[in-house]
């Protein structure tokens, strides 16, 4: 496996900023009374499986936040959010993908801005391996089934299908 380095990502659409401010706002209001914290793409992980390089995804929900040195988180989020982007796309569906099956991030988010669709994947044993767990594809939302956005690491959490997509046109 690839090791992941952190890229600069200014020449995103602001639509890429608005999906996840949206997140961050909505969610983060909502766990401010628990131990968990809601990140934007702001914040570095380093893992062993990664060779300790940063991996900084786009939104993280985190609930080990003491466990870091300097300015990097060592544990792993319960929840993380890539909005897709042409560039990079491509690497959120499949190195990323894998280093946080590997590292076992219970809840993916893919996020299409420019379709309104939101794929949630969560982590699930893998029937063939004991030791081995996999994602899977839990649903497709988009407006047509928009009741189906939900945070199944976090039930009590409610995110809209508007609230996450406010000011995308």
């Amino acid at each position: 496996m690839s090791v992941l380095p952190v890229k600069d990502m200014s020449n995103t659409f602001i639509e890429h900023s608005i999906v996840i401010n949206n997140f961050v706002t909505s969610v983060g209001n909502q766990l401010k009374s628990s131990l968990c914290r809601v990140f934007g793409d702001s914040v570095k992980y380093k893992w062993v499986e990664n060779e300790n390089k940063p991996v900084i995804p786009d939104v993280s929900i985190n609930c080990d936040i003491k466990n870091r040195r300097s300015t990097n988180f060592l544990g792993v989020p319960r929840f993380v959010m890539e909005v897709l982007s042409d560039t990079t796309e491509e690497c959120d569906r499949n190195e990323k993908m894998e280093l946080y099956k590997k590292v076992e991030v219970a809840e993916y988010w893919l996020v299409n801005w420019r379709k309104k669709e939101v794929e949630i994947y969560v982590l699930s044993p893998d029937e063939t391996s004991i030791d081995e767990a996999d994602y899977r594809l839990v649903s497709v939302v988009t407006q047509q089934n928009e009741e189906e956005l939900k945070l199944h690491m976090f039930p009590n959490v409610k995110l809209t299908f508007a609230q996450l997509f406010d000011g995308v046109d």
